[in-house]
């Protein structure tokens, strides 16, 4: 019971309807749980590495768990927090996107084994859903439920559009719990609202209860996600150097909720830890996510190349580029979409400098000798 009480506590913002039931639950039987994550980039972030690491948790005490690619989902676009609404997606782009997951989860969770976690896509069943099959499910819910999300109220108060199909994406993804037939749904807070959803749809459907539970969010103090920052976000597939780079960007009050969220460390006496000596908490934070995700043999070097390139202010421009063409082609293939507009994105927010000056032009003529830094952790030196 201690294992379990961890897990429904480290890094968890609520437990749904109740988490002493679902501490018994767990206590009696192995449960089956999933988090859905809709491909809308190619690589996963920081935020779903927290998702992962939970799910992590339940699979180490044996529980059945779901990786659950939003296929179907993603073109419709979350609409949890924007005040616009998303851009859709194509079927073709978003598994595009989520060609490259599967190594990426792999990083943290066991794929085969006795107990792996399955790959799941809810097309597989969204897909063949009819319009009567829709109208039957969407009798489960009501306007008024829809309409006091947060964002449409700010849009309604703005004049602004809300589409119906953004009142669809909670339905949709109750949906999934209900055709996969879950004991538990894990989400970040900011997913409550769907998550929810999902219980309501369990309940009217297979009469069958369905926990939820919220896990912390990695904000700074302003509430700001942290890792998403200019020129900084953080992705699974980039560097050992570059995440740990990444995470030592990470504003102070941030440190000691990263040690909760992302790692597997004890948290005795971390917050003295982190009032005492900052710096040196944030480097063993950094280390110890490093260590987790690429191995001990990728942290060490990692943290010897921070300390050379940024404590000691020396910078290698190692990696070389050709001159003559525009700043925004050079630099595209080091950014964390590989694309031009991510690019001229990055160059525009002004995370981007020549020969130690900021360039806002995505058409700045590259040179033979420029030194081109990229974000806070790419250098780059045109040679010929």
């Amino acid at each position: 019971m201690d294992k379990i009480d961890e897990v429904l506590t480290r890094g968890v913002q609520q437990v749904l309807p109740d988490k002493k039931d679902l501490a018994d639950l767990m206590a009696k039987r192995k449960i089956s749980l999933y988090q859905g994550f809709d491909p809308s980039m190619p690589s996963l972030h920081l935020g779903h590495f927290v998702g992962l690491m939970k799910l992590r948790q339940f699979q180490k005490l044996g529980h059945r768990v779901i990786f659950l690619v939003g296929d179907f989902t993603g073109m419709i676009g979350d609409p949890t927090d924007k005040l616009a609404t998303r851009k859709k997606l194509t079927r073709e782009q978003v598994l595009e996107n989520a060609k490259a997951w599967k190594k990426q989860i792999s990083m943290l969770l066991d794929l085969e084994g006795q107990n792996p976690a399955k790959i799941m896509f809810n097309s597989e069943w969204s897909d063949k859903i009819t319009f009567k099959d829709l109208i039957e499910i969407t009798s489960n819910f009501t306007f008024q439920q829809m309409i006091e999300r947060d964002m449409f109220q700010e849009r309604i108060k703005k004049n602004e559009p809300i589409y119906l199909h953004e009142f669809l994406y909670p339905v949709a993804q109750a949906q999934d719990s209900v055709e996969m037939d879950v004991d538990l749904e894990v989400g970040g807070s900011d997913q409550l609202f769907n998550m929810l959803a999902g219980r309501t749809l369990m309940k009217a459907t297979k009469d069958k209860e369905k926990f939820v539970l919220a896990t912390k969010l990695l904000v700074d103090k302003e509430g700001n996600k942290v890792g998403k920052t200019t020129g900084n976000a953080l992705f699974l597939d980039s560097t050992p150097e570059q995440f740990y780079a990444g995470i030592m960007s990470f504003p102070d009050e941030a440190i000691a909720l990263g040690f909760e969220l992302l790692t597997e460390v004890s948290l005795d006496g971390v917050q003295e830890k982190v009032k005492k000596d900052p710096m040196g908490e944030k480097k063993r934070l950094a280390l110890e996510i490093v260590k987790l995700l690429w191995g001990k043999d990728k942290a060490q070097p990692s943290q010897k190349n921070f300390e050379r390139t940024f404590q000691e202010k020396r910078p290698t421009f190692d990696i070389k580029v050709s001159s003559g063409g525009t700043l925004a082609g050079t630099i595209s293939p080091f950014t964390s979409l590989t694309s031009i507009s991510d690019a001229k994105r990055l160059i525009k927010q002004n995370a981007v400098d020549v020969n130690g000056k900021v360039i806002s032009n995505p058409s700045y003529k590259v040179k033979i000798g420029d030194e081109i830094k990229v974000g806070g952790r790419t250098f780059l030196k045109a040679t010929k």
